[in-house]
């Protein structure tokens, strides 16, 4: 139990800060703060807080040595910014204790009120942890890939594309696999569901009081989902390019130096000469020159448009991108155009088929383009349209 006030706490962490900051790197290092080092770093500062360290309950014994208790070693890793990177196998734990948590919400939705409220609690807590797990991990690797990029530690190339592959391995793609909402057992893909049903349960549920902490959680959700799109897009966007930049960059410049060694014992590719050509004469500036010119007199030209009198068409965009989400995932965007206007028209108009391709920029909807696929074509009213095979599915919480 502690004998000294909240506030003598809090003046004994501001006034000998670099002491306890010191000690602080120690464990981040070594984890664990031996007696010796602990008595070495209070000696160098002039600073005999031994004592203090463990009556304020900064410090606990461990055998004789010492390491800070839970609170305030997150503490200063919070004000330092300082996050150990932890392995996605730790943060995939929490895949297992929100859907238990989700699961006893539902099987028990009926039952006792004080019970329900405080497993609504407990998984708002969970998902929580998860959140801020993930962006801890976010911020430590991003540091980690531009402290390896900018070769801090001056590592030769080996030892660079050993790092590069250890963090792309062992951290980002599993992090970025747990965040993938298409992929089955993803974490994210659970609080998707866990969504749904806490939507539907806020809007219709009898009881005030439980009412309003499903109403508490579904907008919790809300934005940890923008927060864990966040992380997803940074991962995916800057971390995963960068790493993989560093690594390719480094593979080349090391097989570059072991050719530089020994040159005479690789055998050389040709190397062809550059020779450009154009498409074009080179005569063709005044060719079009001339021409356009025949038409730089002005007159009067009244277009008649054929199709004015026929009704005009509006696209209701809420009906066909629902009709849209409720087929997703598919394989041929282009194809579900040409198909749906089909159905409702008899055949394919260009106008309303560009219309329908602007469902490819709505949000919540991710894009997959191969680019070796063959290309397809669709025939409309006025054109044959050559496309690429575009695979689309949802993207993120709705």
């Amino acid at each position: 139990m502690l004998k000294a006030e909240p506030k003598t706490i809090l003046n004994f962490l501001a006034n000998h800060y670099d002491s306890i900051k010191d000690l602080f790197d120690i464990q981040t290092t070594d984890h664990i703060i031996l007696k010796e080092r602990l008595a070495q770093t209070l000696e160098e500062r002039n600073d005999a807080i031994a004592p203090q360290l463990l009556d304020y309950k900064i410090l606990k014994k461990l055998g004789e040595d010492f390491e800070f208790r839970d609170a305030y070693y997150k503490l200063f890793e919070f004000i330092l910014n300082e996050f150990r990177p932890l392995l996605p196998e730790t943060i995939q734990k929490y895949e297992q204790s929100i859907g238990a948590l989700f699961k006893k919400i539902r099987e028990g939705i009926s039952g006792d009120k004080h019970i329900l409220i405080q497993r609504i609690n407990h998984l708002y807590n969970e998902i929580k942890e998860f959140s801020e797990a993930v962006e801890k991990n976010t911020i430590r690797l991003l540091a980690e890939t531009r402290e390896l990029k900018s070769n801090i530690d001056k590592l030769d190339y080996k030892e660079k594309v050993r790092k590069a592959s250890f963090w792309i391995d062992y951290y980002i793609t599993p992090l970025n696999n747990i965040l993938d909402i298409n992929h089955a057992d993803s974490i994210t893909n659970k609080l998707f569901d866990i969504s749904n049903y806490v939507n539907i349960r806020r809007l219709n549920f009898n009881d005030e009081q439980i009412r309003l902490q499903f109403e508490k959680t579904y907008t919790f959700l809300v934005q940890t989902n923008d927060d864990l799109l966040k992380q997803s897009k940074l991962l995916t966007n800057e971390l995963l390019p960068l790493i993989e930049r560093i690594r390719t960059e480094s593979i080349i410049l090391t097989g570059w130096i072991e050719f530089l060694k020994a040159p005479n014992k690789s055998v050389l590719p040709k190397v062809y000469k550059i020779d450009r050509q154009y498409p074009y004469s080179n005569d063709m500036y005044l060719n079009a020159k001339e021409y356009v010119e025949q038409f730089a007199i002005d007159e009067t030209i009244i277009l008649e448009d054929p199709y004015a009198l026929s009704d005009k068409w509006v696209f209701n965009k809420d009906y066909y991108r629902g009709k849209l989400m409720k087929q997703l995932p598919m394989d041929s965007f282009f194809e579900w155009c040409g198909l749906t206007l089909k159905t409702d028209f008899k055949n394919i108009e260009t106008d309303k088929f560009f219309a329908l391709t602007t469902l490819l920029f709505d949000e919540g909807i991710s894009i997959e383009v191969d680019i070796n696929d063959e290309r397809q074509l669709i025939n409309t009213s006025q054109m044959t349209l050559r496309v690429p095979k575009i695979k689309i599915a949802r993207y993120g919480i709705s």
